[in-house]
């Protein structure tokens, strides 16, 4: 049978849920949940991202025992994976990415035309979660937000 690539969802552990709610709302995201149930949600064009406390997302995936401390050293900004969101334009890119620091991201890479013909850019959200945003002439964006990649 195999898995179903019916991806859902992404959960990022924060360490102040209060601070990263606040930062995905200025972006304008459209936020479900309540940070008084310990997770928040906020709608993306396919998918939703998940706040939820680093602790209790560690203790969630077993990691550690509930009420533990997970690692105490602060994450790398790195962690092998990043989070991308499409534009249209370049200029979708630059006002994005221009939004993204005025509500509190890191500028880790400033916007730049690619090698592959694309431009991109990445910022980190407040616990140095990656995001890349990003202009590629292949990956048309349809007016729900997504992406076909053929």
């Amino acid at each position: 049978m195999g898995v179903s690539p019916n991806f859902s969802i992404v959960t990022l552990g924060v360490r102040d849920l209060v601070r990263s709610i606040a930062f995905y709302r200025a972006l304008g995201w459209e936020e479900r949940g309540d940070e008084g149930e310990g997770i928040c949600w906020f709608k993306t064009s396919g998918t939703w991202v998940g706040l939820f406390g680093y602790d209790a997302l560690a203790a969630d995936i077993g990691l550690v025992r509930e009420g533990d401390r997970a690692d105490p050293a602060t994450p790398p900004t790195y962690r092998g994976i990043t989070l991308a969101i499409n534009m249209n334009t370049e200029a979708e890119v630059d006002a994005a990415l221009a939004h993204a620091e005025s509500v509190g991201a890191t500028i880790i890479k400033p916007a730049t035309r690619m090698e592959w013909g694309g431009y991109s850019c990445y910022f980190g959200d407040p616990d140095g979660h990656v995001w890349e945003i990003a202009h590629a002439p292949g990956f048309a964006v349809d007016e729900h937000g997504r992406i076909e990649i053929s």
